[in-house]
């Protein structure tokens, strides 16, 4: 008899791998492809991201406008791409303030709401902590010559991903000093150098294969994402045991949610995005 695949057959490591291997190969294959492919993909992941940010804000409470706020995040991340891509003028970015200002029309007509400016509040909260970080991706793979460069994307990401899976394998195996216990009681100083020499170990590679920016610019974003990136978990973390639980969603076995997949990047995103274009 036949047998069926099933993840959930497998431990959460097993789980995780499965999901990461599958996950990188729509990522990375998809923005290698084409700068088109790579819009698609990221703006599928923020809807995502977004609408979990949302629905997590909704357990504790509060009443954002999920679809709204998700529209909004979504036009801000094709608004910018398409600027950066030269496809439309920078003064298109203006249509996003009476966009944006429309959140209070649509509050003042919801009647049932007891705390409307609570809600407008986390509406606005969800769109500067999920959707202008990955919006601000567009204007770091478009840092060079205006012209897209995927391996300024894949590079960041190869930088995380390490930093995350030499964590969690530093963290599991020699972990005793704990980071952060009163957000994050699993996290250890011992993870936390583990994955800061993997992430290191890889920006070193990228430095000599990808020569789309300086050698020493892909140390410096390594630095970034070390230390942004470890930040970005535990505010993620801080912010689930606010409304005490443990991931953000189930859509990515062994993972979580999408945020859980991606929280380091929101936080490092802003300043990787500000030194490309700085320097």
């Amino acid at each position: 008899m036949r047998s069926r695949f099933n993840i959930n057959n497998y431990s959460n490591l097993g789980q995780r791998a499965i999901t990461a291997f599958f996950g990188a190969i729509v990522v990375v294959g998809g923005s290698i492809y084409s700068d088109w492919t790579y819009f698609i993909i990221f703006a599928v992941i923020l809807g995502f991201s977004q609408m979990e940010f949302y629905k997590l804000s909704g357990l504790d409470g509060m009443l954002p406008l999920k679809s709204f706020g998700t529209f909004l995040g979504l036009m801000i991340f094709t608004l910018t791409f398409l600027i950066e891509k030269e496809q439309f003028r920078n003064e298109y970015l203006y249509l996003m303030f009476p966009l944006v200002s429309l959140t209070f029309f649509i509050k003042l007509y919801r009647k049932t709401d007891k705390k409307p400016f609570t809600g407008v509040a986390f509406t606005y909260l969800g769109i500067f902590y999920v959707a202008v970080p990955f919006s601000l991706l567009n204007l770091a793979v478009f840092s060079v010559d205006q012209v897209y460069h995927f391996e300024i994307l894949i590079g960041c990401l190869l930088i995380l991903w390490a930093s995350d899976t030499g964590a969690y394998f530093a963290g599991t195996k020699f972990g005793k000093t704990k980071l952060f216990e009163r957000v994050s009681p699993k996290k250890s100083w011992e993870g936390f150098l583990g994955g800061a020499f993997s992430a290191i170990a890889v920006a070193f590679v990228l430095a000599r294969y990808f020569h789309v920016i300086e050698d020493w610019k892909w140390l410096v974003i390594a630095g970034i994402i070390i230390v942004a990136g470890t930040y970005g978990d535990l505010i993620e973390s801080l912010f689930k045991r606010s409304i005490e639980i443990k991931d953000s969603g189930q859509i990515l076995p062994g993972h979580g949610g999408f945020m859980d997949r991606f929280d380091g990047l929101l936080l490092s995103a802003p300043f990787i995005t500000a030194f490309l274009k700085i320097f």
